[in-house]
C-alpha cells in the first residue's frame, strides 16, 4: 500500500519540491504597457532581502496575457541591446532560450532560479524546462529587471523593495 501511495504522489507531482521552496518573497511588481497588463513579477531570496550578486535568487513571472515564445525572445534581445550587452554572447543566449521557452498562455508562470553556483534554471508552471549553466547569462537575464540600468526602474524598485527617489 505504501508503494502505491508513493507512486501516486510521484505521478501527480505532489512529491516534487517547488523551485521557490526555502525562499521568501522580497517584492513584487506589475508590468503594464500603456493600458495592457503584461505580467506580475516577484523576486525571492533565502532571507527575503535582495543583495546584488547574492545567490540563490528567483524571479517569478505570472503572465496576464498570451505571449508567443518568439515575442519573449525578441523582447529579451531588445532589453539586452538597450543595456549594451555583448552581441556575440546575446546571440548564443538567444539560441538557447529559443529551445527552452514555450508559448505563454494567460495564467502561466515562468520562474528563473539562479542557484548558489550562479547556474540558471527555468521552470514553466512548476516544471523544470531547461537550464543555462553560464553565470554571465544568469546575471544578464536577471539584469533585465534588477540592473540599475533597467528600462523599468520603478518595477526594479518594487521588486527589491526600495522606494524610488
Amino acid at each position: 500500500m505504501k508503494i502505491l501511495l508513493l507512486l501516486i504522489l510521484l505521478c501527480t507531482g505532489a512529491a516534487k519540491a517547488s523551485p521557490l521552496e526555502n525562499l521568501q518573497k522580497v517584492g513584487e511588481a506589475r508590468l503594464t504597457v500603456w493600458f495592457w497588463e503584461i505580467y506580475q513579477s516577484s523576486l525571492y531570496t533565502p532571507s527575503g532581502e535582495y543583495k546584488a550578486n547574492s545567490y540563490p535568487v528567483a524571479l517569478k513571472i505570472d503572465y496576464l496575457r498570451d505571449i508567443k515564445a518568439e515575442d519573449l525572445v525578441d523582447a529579451t534581445e531588445e532589453q539586452w541591446q538597450k543595456q549594451g550587452r555583448d552581441k556575440e554572447k546575446v546571440s548564443l543566449w538567444l539560441e538557447r532560450v529559443e529551445q527552452i521557452w514555450p508559448d505563454i498562455q494567460e495564467g502561466d508562470e515562468l520562474i528563473f532560479l539562479v542557484n548558489e553556483n550562479k547556474k540558471g534554471h527555468f521552470y514553466y508552471n512548476q516544471q523544470h524546462i531547461g537550464a543555462i549553466e553560464d553565470e554571465t547569462f544568469s546575471s544578464a537575464f536577471l539584469g533585465i529587471w534588477l540592473s540599475p540600468d533597467t528600462q523599468y526602474p520603478e518595477l526594479r524598485e518594487k521588486l527589491i523593495q526600495r522606494s524610488h527617489k
